[in-house]
C-alpha cells in the first residue's frame, strides 16, 4: 500500500508528525534529539546543555518522553560542552 505523501494538514497539533519536522531546531543540542525527548524537555524549561547538566541522569530519565537511549546522546554533548550530569543530588 502506497502512502499519500500530500497529506493536508487539518489540524494545529504542536506534536502531530508534520509539527515535529516544522518545529524541529536546526542547531543545538535539542536538535539532535528524537522528537519524543526534545519534547518533554522543552516541556521542562530543559532549551540548553547548562540547564540540562543541574539535573541528574536519573531526574531525566523521570522525565515522560525521555527513554535510555537519549542518555548517551546527551552525555556526550554535555561532554563536549565541558559539562555533566548533575551528581549531587
Amino acid at each position: 500500500m502506497k502512502r499519500d505523501i500530500n497529506i493536508i494538514k487539518t489540524s494545529d497539533c504542536p506534536t502531530c508528525p508534520i509539527c515535529n519536522a516544522e518545529n524541529k531546531p536546526e542547531f543545538g543540542f535539542l536538535s539532535k534529539l528524537g522528537s519524543p525527548a526534545r519534547n518533554a524537555l522543552v516541556h521542562e524549561g530543559i532549551d540548553t546543555l547548562q540547564k540540562l547538566s543541574n539535573y541528574t541522569e536519573k531526574e531525566i530519565l523521570n522525565i515522560h518522553g525521555i527513554g535510555p537511549a537519549s542518555l548517551p546522546i546527551m552525555r556526550s554533548l554535555l561532554k563536549e560542552a565541558g559539562l555533566s550530569f548533575n551528581k549531587d543530588k
